[in-house]
């Protein structure tokens, strides 16, 4: 598969894409832990369809996997399966969502640590695409949303309640901050 062509990436830019990035990935992470930790206990072997994951496993499968692809960015090279963390798999939504904020905090910090030439160095995806570092972040937001949403729509058949995602939800209607 062909590649579009990239322009190339000054350093200044990529470093202030990145603090973007991370703004956004940081927002992101904080929504993404509130409709982890509302997955009812009881209710984990949820699954809407045989064909879909139970609502555990795409929650760890949020959680493990964004920190895995922040991870890997680091590290410069792509590998899954990576079950680097299969053995800190929480046991509760309360504990999972903790580990999530904890572990995606910590990759972030490793992400700021990259300089704007690593920002730069292309890395090849699984032979899918090649892109600049800095251009993953993109996808990390992406898989993050993309799985939130399929795990926010199990909620409220579970018996529990959708968290402000972008705005309110009926759960949780949108309240103006007092000083608006």
């Amino acid at each position: 598969m062909a590649t579009a062509p990239t322009p190339t990436l000054t350093s200044e830019f990529a470093t202030a894409l990145r603090e973007l990035m991370l703004q956004g990935l940081a927002q992101e992470m904080e929504t993404t832990s509130k409709v982890i930790a509302a997955i009812p206990d009881g209710e984990r072997d949820y699954r809407p369809d045989p064909k879909a994951r139970t609502a555990w496993e795409l929650a760890w499968h949020i959680a493990a996997e964004d920190v895995v692809f922040l991870d890997q960015i680091v590290e410069g090279k792509f590998a899954f399966p990576d079950p680097r963390y299969d053995n800190q798999r929480p046991k509760t939504a309360a504990e999972l969502a903790a580990w999530y904020r904890t572990n995606f905090a910590r990759a972030l910090d490793k992400i700021r640590t990259l300089t704007p030439q690593q920002l730069t160095t292309p890395l090849d995806f699984f032979g899918i695409m090649t892109l600049p570092r800095v251009q993953f972040l993109g996808l990390v937001s992406n898989h993050s949303v993309h799985h939130r949403g399929q795990l926010s729509t199990y909620l409220r058949p579970m018996g529990s309640k959708v968290p402000q995602i972008y705005g309110g939800s009926a759960d949780e209607p949108f309240e103006m901050p007092a000083s608006a």
